[in-house]
């Protein structure tokens, strides 16, 4: 059975994907969503923020901090083995909750 919770988390599996690639800050990660969403997805770094911290709570991912020459510094996330494990259980589950939607609304009625 899926669960309400599926869309409400599914930010933190936007970020934890991103993450897999290589490790990245908040507004990077912000911008990518945008990006590759063709701008269908966005958030506000202000609502980025907390679901990183949920993430780093979880020990899904691990922040640090890095100076960057003359500019502000940065916090860059990366995914721990646990956030690894955590993102593959969540992909299987969307993919079913995909594949259960689309048999639904596919058009193709036996």
């Amino acid at each position: 059975m899926f669960n309400r919770e599926l869309k409400k988390g599914s930010p933190e599996l936007l970020v934890l994907a991103l993450l897999e690639e290589e490790d990245r800050h908040g507004y990077e990660i912000g911008k990518l969503i945008e990006t590759r969403s063709a701008g269908r997805l966005q958030f506000r770094i202000g609502s980025l923020y907390p679901v990183l911290c949920r993430l780093e709570e979880k020990e899904l991912i691990k922040g640090r901090w890095v100076e960057h020459g003359g500019g502000p510094r940065r916090r860059y996330y990366h995914l721990t083995a646990l956030g690894r494990a955590f993102l593959k259980r969540e992909r299987d589950t969307w993919a079913a909750y995909v594949a259960a939607v689309n048999q639904i609304i596919g058009g193709h009625h036996a």
